[in-house]
């Protein structure tokens, strides 16, 4: 089994959203499976689901995080193994779900919303 470091921007990450409920959560252009739809769906509380987009708004390292590799042949070839709400919470900012500091994500600068989406997690893949 090889294990390797990757670099995820955020803005890779939230690339193709999609929170299908039941259904399953995906990201990262449909190739990660958030939360697959035989996981129980859980939620950060707003404490700490806000407690990520701090650490990420102020340059700070996030936890990191693990991705399992599927089969060649899968659909979609990478699963959260470690790290599902705050990978969550990263998309559902991003995505406009809710509010940080009084402030959607769509209403930020310019500026503000690149350093977000620049912004580098650290992936075990």
């Amino acid at each position: 089994m090889d294990i390797e470091l990757r670099k995820i921007t955020v803005r890779e990450l939230t690339k193709g959203y999609e929170d299908n409920k039941e259904g399953g959560v995906r990201g990262f252009d449909g190739m990660l499976d958030i939360r697959p739809p035989y996981q129980r769906e859980f939620i950060y509380d707003n404490k700490k689901r806000d407690a990520v987009i701090t650490t990420i708004k102020r340059g700070f390292p996030l936890n990191v995080m693990y991705w399992a590799t599927r089969d060649d042949d899968a659909e979609v070839p990478y699963e959260v193994m470690d790290g599902q709400q705050r990978t969550i919470s990263i998309c559902q900012y991003v995505n406009g779900d809710f509010a940080y500091d009084f402030q959607y994500f769509h209403n930020l600068t310019d500026g503000e919303k690149t350093q977000i989406l620049n912004y580098g997690l650290m992936v075990y893949v």
